[in-house]
């Protein structure tokens, strides 16, 4: 119902989530940030809450190849155009990439304060000088001119998956820099996160939608820890396969909430009394990820008025034990 909703997204976003796991296998490792062994979670969650893609990796995977994955091998209808991330999911390759692939990398980054703009010509020291604190060296065009054909051929081979995607962009770090499709990718890079940072900072509009598009994967990431709850949250296998399938599951449950809710939303403000009571921030906050009415232990009918037959049976016991 889209006076409910608003009408369908091109937009996504994506973070990564620890889940605990045994340890006897190649899969977990020890996680630096969050301390702790285990393996990662990469979800991609659409701006309404439904997840489209969800991957397996371990705690050093790249959450850029995560991403740039989850955005193209989604096998959705849904047209990806914006992919929100947190400033781990971001770099001046994976702005490149992005750019070259067709859709927009657009990041919530932690060290604003810290970032650099470059110029887009030589000969323009003097201009902008409310901005010289900020700005740097000149783009080097010609440099993307040269490797042009290099990085389309890297970014078809991402697009069709005829390498993956991992594998590609460890080609593309700090450890090659020396590398000139490497070189070409981060000037490429620095031109797009230039013109993004223009925009981030010139529009409070922009700020608010990346906020409100990760406070969609975060409130997803809530929810895990709520359903996965089992054996203390542990992924408790050492099977890729068994791993795998327990979160597949955890995605697929995840989705029928969302569904679920839905319904019981539409359900309740198609009445008409209760659909002019919202106001147009009531309608944007409005989210189909919510638990706290579910019961996620089942529900135990107790009945006061009727005994538990302990002793009938102790008796029995007893007697079937005499005889």
């Amino acid at each position: 119902m889209t006076d409910i909703w608003g009408e369908g997204t091109t937009s996504c976003a994506s973070d990564s989530k620890k889940f605990g796991a045994w340890d006897q296998n190649l899969m977990t490792e020890w996680h630096i940030r969050y301390r702790g062994r285990g393996v990662m979670i990469y979800w991609h969650v659409a701006k309404h809450s439904t997840c489209i893609y969800s991957q397996l990796k371990s705690c050093s995977s790249s959450e850029v190849a995560s991403m740039i994955e989850g955005v193209l091998k989604h096998c959705t209808n849904m047209e990806v155009e914006k992919n929100y991330v947190d400033s781990h999911g971001q770099s001046e390759v994976a702005f490149a990439f992005c750019h070259l692939l067709g859709f927009q990398l657009v990041p919530r980054l932690k060290a604003i304060n810290s970032q650099k703009l470059y110029r887009p010509d030589s000969g323009m020291s003097d201009a902008f000088p409310n901005l010289q604190p900020i700005l740097t060296r000149p783009i080097n065009w010609e440099l993307i001119r040269q490797q042009y054909d290099q990085m389309i051929k890297y970014a078809t081979a991402l697009r069709l998956g005829t390498a993956e995607t991992e594998a590609i962009l460890k080609r593309f770090t700090r450890s090659n820099l020396k590398h000139p499709t490497y070189q070409a990718l981060s000037e490429l890079g620095k031109v797009i996160k230039t013109i993004f940072l223009c925009d981030y900072l010139d529009s409070e509009d922009i700020r608010r939608e990346i906020n409100e598009g990760l406070n969609v994967v975060e409130n997803w990431n809530s929810a895990n820890g709520f359903i996965f709850y089992g054996k203390g949250g542990e992924i408790s296998t050492n099977r890729l396969e068994d791993q795998e399938v327990a979160i597949l599951s955890l995605h697929l449950l995840q989705n029928c909430l969302v569904y679920i809710n839905t319904l019981m939303i539409q359900s309740v403000l198609s009445e008409k009394q209760w659909q002019d009571m919202m106001t147009p921030e009531d309608l944007r906050a409005l989210s189909p990820l919510i638990y706290s009415h579910v019961n996620p232990y089942g529900i135990f009918k107790l009945d006061m008025m009727e005994r538990i037959p302990i002793e009938e049976r102790q008796s029995e016991i007893e007697n079937t034990s005499h005889i």
